[in-house]
């Protein structure tokens, strides 16, 4: 977006997409979910500072990165992060989607702070295709079975299923595991669960969490098999999540309002 004044936050309250921090808060940790690998302990730490600069209009910031370096120092002492290193988690959360940065101008013309904008999770977006880079054959035939040993010795060993944290349900690793036996990919996909469970308000009914997080996984590994272009399984995952609750707390809702009706008959005389 060329010439975009700059100005005071509650200018740009048009960029933000949430309605509220919560909302925000919840976005962000679904992001984070998916592709909180991608970034470096510190860009991670420039990351979540932006979050919280992005307070007074849920999702939006304009503050100039001197300003949020310093808050970092503040916080962290002698343990701040470099401004290449902002930058480059600024221009990874770009490529990712999670942000959109947009240049803003003084009224002589001069180059300001820019606009960061968050955007939201794509929970209900398809899935799209993903390029798959086919490794060429000559570099694998250059590799020697021992080069090969080697390099699976250096390799850092996966956790297993039997180091998943208690707060997952012994029935939803046993039927991950299956299919995806790291126990920290097993934790992510359970804590979409959760925070799809806590969208429409059923946080507390642990058995019915339990059998929508089963069978949305079964439908998950069913796409899978049938298509295996899928980009984001956690995304399609949280997809297919974030459509059962909605259907369960709309019937809730029905069921309630129903309810509500008969007994205003009842206490009218109506009936």
């Amino acid at each position: 977006m060329v010439g975009l004044k700059s100005g005071k936050i509650e200018g740009f309250e048009q960029f933000s997409q949430f309605t509220s921090l919560q909302e925000l808060n919840t976005h962000i940790e679904m992001w984070l979910a998916v592709h909180k690998h991608d970034f470096s302990k510190g860009a991670l730490i420039g990351l979540k500072r932006l979050v919280r600069f992005s307070a007074k209009i849920p999702g939006v910031c304009n503050a100039k990165i001197g300003t949020i370096l310093k808050a970092i120092h503040q916080e962290y002492k002698d343990h701040g992060i470099s401004r290449s290193t902002f930058k480059r988690m600024i221009q990874k959360a770009k490529e990712l989607g999670i942000l959109s940065v947009y240049e803003t101008e003084r009224k002589n013309g001069s180059q300001s702070s820019n606009l960061y904008s968050f955007n939201r999770f794509p929970s209900n977006e398809p899935p799209k295709e993903e390029i798959m880079n086919h490794p060429k054959e000559t570099n694998n035939l250059l590799k020697t079975e021992d080069q090969k040993k080697k390099e699976r010795r250096e390799e850092p060993s996966e956790l297993d299923h039997t180091y998943v944290s208690d707060r997952v349900p012994q029935p939803f690793v046993q039927l991950v595991k299956c299919f995806f036996p790291e126990a920290k990919t097993i934790e992510e996909y359970w804590k979409m669960v959760k925070i799809s469970a806590y969208q429409y308000l059923w946080e507390n009914d642990s058995e019915l969490i339990l059998e929508v997080a089963t069978q949305s996984f079964k439908q998950l590994i069913r796409k899978l098999k049938f298509n295996r272009n899928i980009k984001n399984p956690f995304g399609y995952f949280y997809g297919i999540l974030d459509n059962k609750f909605f259907i369960l707390y709309d019937e809730a809702l029905k069921e309630k309002y129903d309810s509500n009706d008969v007994e205003m008959v009842f206490s009218l005389g109506l009936n």
